[in-house]
């Protein structure tokens, strides 16, 4: 059923925005963002294809890129709609409910790609600092395991955030300030108490992306202590290259991330449209560059995606 709005017994429908200020020229602004999407589309399906169809690359550390790459998926095709629909069409309407699925699927595959660096972070760890149990510890029945539990963990964390959404009265404006739907933007609008809303939501990014990044920290300060022991310049070189395309998938991931939260806690004066940038930023860079780094510093990728397209790699 549609949810409605407590003071007029009317549906509940939002207002998304494009670019604040540039509303003309939106049919221009559309062309930079569609060929993201469609480098991020593109680019993470190939990984997926290439990790499915080559045998050589059924190993732990390509199914758990495998899992990056079906959470990129899943944040472009969870925006894709609403975003390009304002810039192509103009369709800025957005029914409560259908908000609410979107935030749903949008905060979901974010956890879920918070936790996946973890594991991946993990994943170094075991490689790096006990490689001869590497191959005991990360079997394929365990990893499966992760993969569930990484849904289950990303999925369930936001079930009460957004059932509590839903007791909220919305009797003031219902023009958000992304191409999407944004929990703190929606809970913004209300004219309810949202205290437990804030907590509570401040409590699930503590406890899934706060926690991650804390435990990636600690596994990189014992990778790094791990590496520095070892006494060939060589082997502490070829070491610290294995992660290199982990390192820049969580800072590509962690940095828009604050940047979004720094903006709106504390540049509610900014220009509109700042907002709106650092909301597709924050969404949209991560699917883009995590195909190209890793296709770009992992060799076995990189030789693999040559080979699809019948290119012998050098």
């Amino acid at each position: 059923m549609p949810s409605f709005n407590q003071s007029t017994a009317h549906p509940i429908v939002f207002f998304l925005t494009g670019i604040p200020g540039l509303e003309t020229s939106q049919v221009w602004i559309s062309i930079p963002f569609c060929c993201l999407y469609a480098i991020a589309i593109s680019g993470n399906s190939m990984i997926l294809f290439v990790i499915i169809t080559e045998s050589s690359l059924h190993e732990p550390m390509y199914y758990f890129l495998s899992m990056l790459s079906f959470t990129d998926l899943g944040l472009c095709f969870s925006t894709v709609v609403t975003v390009l629909g304002i810039f192509w069409f103009n369709v800025r309407e957005i029914s409560f409910d259908a908000c609410i699925g979107q935030m749903f699927f949008i905060h979901g595959f974010t956890f879920m790609e918070s936790s996946v660096l973890l594991v991946m972070a993990f994943d170094r760890f075991i490689a790096i600092c006990n490689p001869l149990r590497y191959a005991m510890i990360l079997t394929n029945s365990r990893i499966i395991a992760v993969g569930f539990a990484i849904v289950i963990r990303g999925t369930t964390a936001l079930v009460p955030l957004l059932l509590l959404l839903k007791r909220l009265s919305f009797c003031h404006s219902h023009v958000l300030h992304h191409s999407y739907c944004f929990h703190p933007d929606v809970m913004k609008l209300s004219c309810s108490d949202t205290k437990i809303n804030s907590a509570f939501g401040l409590a699930t990014v503590i406890s899934t992306a706060g926690l991650d990044s804390v435990l990636i920290l600690l596994s990189y300060v014992l990778i790094i202590h791990s590496v520095l022991c070892i006494a060939s310049k060589v082997e502490r070189k070829k070491a610290f290259g294995t992660c290199v395309s982990h390192l820049s998938a969580v800072a590509i991931f962690y940095i828009p991330m604050i940047s979004l939260s720094l903006v709106h806690r504390f540049a509610k004066h900014a220009p509109p449209f700042v907002h709106t940038l650092v909301a597709n930023v924050y969404l949209l860079i991560p699917p883009v560059m995590n195909p190209i780094i890793y296709s770009v510093k992992t060799k076995q990728i990189r030789k693999t995606v040559l080979k699809v397209f019948f290119i012998k790699p050098s």
